[in-house]
């Protein structure tokens, strides 16, 4: 488990990195359905594809670790579980939204209880390989 753990937060890194670099390129481009959304909306996305790239970089930092800090884990997990929610939010007051996003707040309500689930593995794998050294070596 403690390598399923590794290899999801290097991959929810690298996504989010490259999904910020898409979004600060092309701007409302990126966003299906966005096109023209108009100058302010661009910025806006541009800027927060910025903050994207930083927040994948954040869960880079942490699969560097050894262990994988396993309260990293949780916090980014339920950064990311609070932008399904803000999804949520948005389908409830607006409706509902183009196809892709609804499948992006899937994804988003659905791996933070696994990332919350795995994210102390390594640390006890590494808790019961100490704990398994006879005393005196």
């Amino acid at each position: 488990m403690a390598r399923v753990l590794r290899t999801l937060t290097q991959l929810m890194g690298w996504a989010c990195v490259m999904i910020g670099l898409f979004h600060v390129a092309l701007g409302n481009a990126a966003i299906p359905g966005a096109g023209s959304a108009g100058t302010t909306v661009d910025s806006w996305g541009r800027f927060m594809g910025a903050s994207f790239v930083g927040y994948g970089l954040a869960w880079l930092w942490a699969a560097r670790q050894r262990p994988i800090p396993a309260r990293a884990v949780r916090w980014l997990a339920g950064v990311f579980l609070l932008g399904g929610v803000g999804r949520l939010l948005s389908l409830a007051v607006h409706g509902w939204p183009q196809w892709f996003q609804i499948a992006l707040t899937v994804i988003e309500l659905s791996l933070p209880p696994l990332f919350f689930w795995l994210a102390d593995t390594e640390e006890r794998a590494l808790r019961s390989d100490v704990e398994a050294v006879p005393a005196g070596r």
